[in-house]
């Protein structure tokens, strides 16, 4: 089986969405999945893109993707990778092709001279967690996500 791994184009939207309902689905969050089609397309290459994908091909079908952008270290002064999202099918896990996005996606650090390259994952992956330790990534355990969505953000946006 051929497999390629390359950036994304707008063409490829329709199929990174499709795997981002299916993440979202694996991850057992699709009540909180309102994201659009029309919508990743713009964060991906409409007049302010917000982040960048890579998308790996078996045998010519799109099977995994890896969504990333830039974020900044005051502590580095340098600005970092961050990885929002990897995912690849079930039916393509154990292939390599996670392992061959990360290593992408760290040459891409490198070659951006990021300071760090980050990425969450849920505690309950204990696969996911073993896969990244693996690879030599720490899974930091004293940072915690801190998040602020809908009525709680308009509030504070508010003043309320």
């Amino acid at each position: 089986m051929s497999t390629v791994i390359r950036p994304a184009t707008p063409a490829d939207v329709g199929a990174i969405f499709a795997l981002m309902l299916e993440l979202a689905e694996f991850e057992k969050l699709t009540h909180l999945f309102v994201a659009t089609e029309a919508g990743v397309h713009d964060a991906l290459f409409g007049e302010r893109r917000a982040a960048e994908a890579l998308v790996a091909e078996a045998s010519g079908r799109i099977v995994g993707y890896a969504l990333f952008f830039h974020n900044f270290s005051t502590f580095l002064g340098r600005r970092g990778l961050y990885l929002e999202d990897l995912y690849v099918q079930p039916s393509q896990r154990g292939s390599g092709l996670g392992r061959a996005m990360l290593q992408r996606l760290a040459a891409i650090a490198v070659e951006r001279q990021c300071g760090r390259f980050e990425w969450t994952v849920l505690d309950w992956n204990q696969n996911a967690i073993d896969f990244y330790e693996k690879m030599g990534a720490t899974v930091l355990p004293d940072w915690r996500i801190v998040r602020m969505t809908g009525d709680a953000l308009t509030q504070l946006a508010k003043g309320d």
